[in-house]
């Protein structure tokens, strides 16, 4: 709340913490001081263990209790003035966090089903812990489903976009909105992920001109992005901050958020976040 009030964004979020599901289906982590936290050991190990997972309840995990706790803080606190955002793994984004990374991807194309079955109880226990968010108060679920640039449109569509669009329609069924982030360079996938019926879709600096999709945008649906966290929000003067503000404001004609196409850096200057944030009022000043 004191980072929006400081350097005027229009929202506060549960993010950055990618952790509280995989903590709960089983993956042990270490939460240094000022540090990303570190996995010690993955939840599953071996692929055979997917016959162990079960559906998460929220209540019985204090980490993901914790996330609608805080949503009911920012609803008190703020209610009225700032958008409330809460979070979700998306469900490949969740099964690198329980089984690494590197396993994840062989397992795409070596143990199909066994994959499928385990995206299928990650999908089912997201929609259990967006539940107690929105009714915490939150406006909005985003959905962070990062390593979906990673792999091939094919595998995306059959591993990941029924299950996002899952997601996406519970989140409206609830009367919220819902936002989603893929990192990296998404202009392959891009005209799937629009389909899911995300009312936001973050663009990373990656990805390419958002131009030629414009024509997909759904009424009310918009981009958010896409400066680069490094060369643009931290280590850029203003001029590099307007160049790449006004660029992406116009290539989506308007439809947009403005916003770093992925977390802003620790290393960020204060002066540079908040000519972001003055950027963002002059590009839309009816707002």
């Amino acid at each position: 709340m004191r980072c929006a009030s400081d350097f005027g964004s229009d929202w506060v979020n549960t993010m950055s913490d990618p952790w509280a599901e995989a903590e709960a289906f089983g993956t042990i982590l270490l939460y240094p001081e000022n540090d990303l936290p570190k996995v010690q050991r993955h939840a599953i190990e071996d692929i055979t263990d997917v016959e162990k997972m079960k559906v998460l309840r929220p209540e019985d995990h204090k980490r993901m209790r914790q996330r609608s706790e805080e949503i009911s803080i920012y609803n008190r606190e703020t209610a009225g003035k700032l958008f409330i955002c809460g979070w979700v793994e998306g469900p490949l984004a969740a099964w690198c966090d329980i089984r690494d990374i590197n396993l994840a991807m062989t397992d795409l194309y070596e143990y199909p089903d066994k994959l499928h079955r385990a995206l299928d109880i990650i999908t089912e226990s997201a929609i259990a812990f967006i539940t107690p968010q929105v009714s915490a108060g939150a406006h909005c679920i985003g959905i962070g489903d990062s390593v979906c640039s990673l792999i091939s449109p094919e595998l995306y569509t059959e591993f990941c976009f029924e299950r996002e669009k899952a997601l996406v329609d519970y989140i409206h069924s609830l009367g919220a909105m819902a936002k989603i982030h893929i990192c990296g360079n998404i202009s392959a996938i891009l005209p799937e992920v629009l389909r899911t019926g995300a009312d936001i879709v973050d663009i990373d600096h990656r990805t390419g001109p958002v131009t030629d999709a414009l024509k997909l945008l759904r009424p009310g649906q918009v981009f958010s992005g896409k400066s680069d966290p490094v060369s643009v929000v931290q280590d850029g003067d203003r001029e590099v901050i307007r160049s790449s503000s006004t660029a992406f404001f116009r290539e989506a004609d308007g439809r947009a958020i403005l916003s770093a196409g992925c977390e802003v850096t620790p290393g960020t200057p204060s002066s540079n976040l908040l000519f972001f944030s003055e950027m963002a009022k002059e590009l839309s000043p009816d707002r």
